[in-house]
């Protein structure tokens, strides 16, 4: 209760000078399903968002200004022609709506596409979805992978296209646990763009949903006030940023 009544609060606070908006933030979730995803980790993936929205101080942020609602979408991505919206565009202005789309999203059954990892194309398609929600104050693309691009457009170029827009794209890494891994650097490198833009390492689809809660408190902008007036918190992993 204490960790929701602060996330509420730090929500409400955070956006009453920012008056009356149809949306104070579009949200658009991209998700590796590429061939290094095995079934296992699919849903370890799928269920780690679910879970995450599910989080006491995720659910008191995003409903913490209902009269400014978040805006969410989540899709997946892999090869150079699949991406699949499995949640479109909805406000939430309440408790119902966000139960709604987590009780969706723990019923998406994983669909035929091809192995490749298009990167490029993931961020671009992210950009076009927010593109969709004009009237929202911020817009973010939280996209997670676990592999480096090879097919497509190079993500690079995509972010370079994407420069001076008014949108943030963040990442989710997921390291190999096993290893020693750089490839979270290559996303800080190539992928990651915009104001406040961060990647934030996953140590194995084991520790999605873990990693995925971080985030969302991240972008929802109230985690660093949250973690001040609760010790209760897990360990962060490091955050790493432009």
């Amino acid at each position: 209760m204490i960790r929701a009544g602060v996330a509420a609060l730090v929500g409400a606070a955070l956006w009453a000078s920012a008056g009356v908006a149809e949306c104070r933030q579009a949200l658009a979730l991209g998700l590796d399903v590429s061939g290094s995803v095995d079934a296992r980790e699919y849903h370890l993936q799928l269920d780690g968002v679910a879970g995450a929205l599910d989080d006491p101080l995720v659910r008191a942020a995003i409903l913490s200004a209902p009269e400014a609602p978040v805006s969410l979408l989540v899709y997946e991505w892999s090869g150079p022609t699949d991406q699949r919206v499995i949640a479109p565009w909805r406000s939430i202005r309440d408790a119902a709506a966000l139960q709604e789309l987590i009780d969706g999203l723990r019923q998406v059954e994983r669909a035929a596409a091809s192995p490749g990892t298009a990167l490029g194309v993931a961020v671009a398609a992210g950009a076009a979805y927010l593109a969709q929600r004009p009237a929202c104050l911020k817009h973010t693309l939280d996209i997670s992978g676990d592999g480096i691009s090879n097919l497509g457009p190079r993500p690079r170029d995509v972010k370079r296209q994407l420069a001076g827009r008014e949108l943030t794209v963040n990442a989710l890494v997921v390291e190999a646990a096993e290893e020693d891994s750089t490839l979270t650097g290559y996303f800080m490198a190539e992928v990651i763009t915009g104001p406040g833009a961060f990647a934030l390492p996953a140590a194995g689809f084991d520790a999605y949903q873990s990693a995925m809660t971080i985030k969302l408190l991240r972008e929802l902008a109230v985690l660093s006030l949250a973690q001040l007036a609760d010790e209760a918190l897990p360990a962060l992993p490091a955050l790493r940023g432009q």
